[in-house]
């Protein structure tokens, strides 16, 4: 044994890292060494948050909420999917298709329970998913936004949150702004659920929509 650990200490202690690291890369791609968010919030818009805007929302949110799954820590998820553009761009084009691949699952998945959109019209159209103002299911035929969305700067819980500014980089170029002016804009819903699954903890979920909406 002595012997043979002469001649493969090396391959073992290779193999040992190689395992390491796929036991790693595994881990993080299924959530294994990460908590779970209490709640998530899906972005769907034509342009990306920055990611300042990103952080400062999940903050922000994580502030307002609680723990839902009692894991002793408050973490808010920010999903950002970009589409709408229908860009002429080959390789955009691929990114915005990947994108709503991934907003398809996120639904079907029942990841995220709240939704910030640019144009809820068009998302309303497409999924038929913001639930009505009672939490209900809208009829299938019914695809208006009526009482089933929250325009941000119309809803003091949101337009009061302290959120700060941004710093990105477009076109080589750094841009810095108000965060709170680029949430203005946008419009705050929440899902409804055709089928028995759920997101996780609904009903405190359901709660602190209320709250927003009231306030």
């Amino acid at each position: 044994m002595k012997n043979w650990w002469y001649y493969h200490k090396w391959y073992v202690i290779c193999g040992i890292i190689l395992l390491g690291i796929i036991c790693n890369v595994v881990g993080n791609a299924l959530g294994l060494w990460h908590k779970a968010p209490d709640f998530q919030i899906a972005y769907v818009g034509k342009t990306q948050l920055p990611q300042d805007t990103v952080s400062a929302l999940e903050e922000s949110f994580a502030a307002a909420g609680e723990d839902f799954n009692g894991d002793g820590e408050v973490i808010v998820r920010v999903n950002q999917y970009i589409s709408g553009n229908q860009s002429q761009d080959a390789e955009i084009a691929y990114y915005e298709y990947a994108s709503e691949l991934t907003l398809v699952g996120d639904i079907s998945d029942c990841e995220s329970y709240f939704f910030l959109m640019d144009d809820p019209d068009d998302f309303q159209r497409n999924y038929q998913l913001l639930a009505s103002s009672d939490g209900s299911c809208p009829d299938e035929m019914d695809h208006s936004i009526e009482d089933k969305v929250i325009l941000w700067a119309d809803c003091p819980a949101l337009s009061g949150m302290e959120l700060g500014s941004y710093s990105t980089v477009i076109s080589g170029e750094e841009v810095t702004g108000d965060n709170q002016e680029l949430l203005a804009p946008l419009y705050f819903g929440r899902r409804c659920f055709y089928t028995k699954d759920r997101v996780t903890s609904p009903e405190k979920c359901n709660k602190l929509w209320n709250d927003l909406w009231i306030q």
